[in-house]
């Protein structure tokens, strides 16, 4: 259960490929919101876009 409601509210998260940034990622996505992610390492942050669908770009 998430007790946050990001509806209709974008969140961008830098640093979002792994760690801290991408668990942060994977919960706004849970609570609704679209998910914009930057990161230093290309490669990484297209595996994590990947893995987190269409909610994140």
């Amino acid at each position: 259960m998430n007790v946050y409601d990001f509806s209709g509210e974008v969140a961008v998260i830098t640093g979002g490929a792994q760690g801290i940034g991408l668990a942060t990622a994977r919960r706004m996505i849970e609570g609704g919101a679209q998910v914009r992610l930057w990161d230093i390492d290309a490669a990484m942050l297209e595996k994590a876009k990947a893995a987190l669908g269409d909610a994140c770009s």
